[in-house]
């Protein structure tokens, strides 16, 4: 006896061609354009294994999957999602859901028939199905972790950059106002009339280039010492809040 494959895409076409495809290699297959369409003919059917898209209007795949697994008479029927997208948090909300496998649209015919072909094996071989569900949600586990320890180091990464763009600020506007005052001093210089007024202003340029250049010491020894460690400890004790 042919297994039977249900299929839920609300694409016509698609649906169509993946109907012919899995007829051609002797499947038993019926279609829904929908999922609620599609959580009826699984419960009627009782198909072996269920291809499912993901965005669906009214129902989509993530809540066919929750419908499947709730209920005992489909809560052990194997569902493989199309989706024409996958993010890490799409992967993890389905393998978290009880999804079997994921596939990306466009796909290929040897793919589609390779995984469904794959899962069907698994209910044969309870043995394996055991020891590849052990792998899987190993696999699952470490994919969570890397995933937790990459949004770590992203939230990391996003805070050093917050830090730096504060430390960057502050050096550009302490730069800035010895520039105001240097640009002031040569106006007044040129208007100058007495030695007097003269040797104020050069006074003042030597005072804001002296300053102006300890600014720019402080900028090469800070980008030295800016490493994410520092830069918390710097947080800690708000000295980059600090302003004159």
């Amino acid at each position: 006896m042919n297994q039977k494959i249900l299929v839920i895409e609300d694409e016509i076409q698609i649906c169509l061609n993946i109907q012919q495809i899995l007829s051609f290699s002797d499947f038993n297959t019926i279609t829904a354009n929908n999922g609620l369409e599609g959580l009826r003919l699984a419960k009627t059917e009782k198909p072996d294994l269920i291809c499912c898209d993901v965005m669906m209007p009214e129902l989509d795949g993530y809540g066919v999957l929750i419908a499947l697994r709730q209920d005992p008479l489909t809560e052990s029927m194997p569902v493989i999602f199309l989706t024409a997208k996958v993010d890490r948090d799409g992967l993890r909300q389905g393998m978290e859901l009880g999804a079997d496998d994921y596939l990306t649209k466009p796909f290929s015919t040897e793919e589609l028939l390779k995984a469904i072909k794959l899962r069907l094996a698994r209910i044969e071989k309870p043995t394996l199905i055991k020891q590849q569900y052990e792998q899987e949600h190993q696999q699952n586990a470490n994919l969570k972790q890397q995933i937790q320890a990459n949004s770590q180091k992203l939230e990391e990464s996003q805070h050093q950059a917050e830090i730096c763009n504060k430390v960057l600020q502050k050096l550009l506007q302490d730069l800035g106002n010895p520039l105001s005052n240097i640009n002031m001093a040569i106006f007044m210089l040129k208007k100058a009339q007495s030695d007097v007024e003269r040797d104020r202003y050069l006074s003042i340029l030597q005072q804001e280039y002296a300053r102006e250049m300890m600014f720019l010491n402080e900028m090469k020894n800070l980008q030295r010492l800016l490493t994410p460690e520092n830069a918390k400890i710097l947080q800690r004790f708000n000295l980059l809040n600090h302003s004159k």
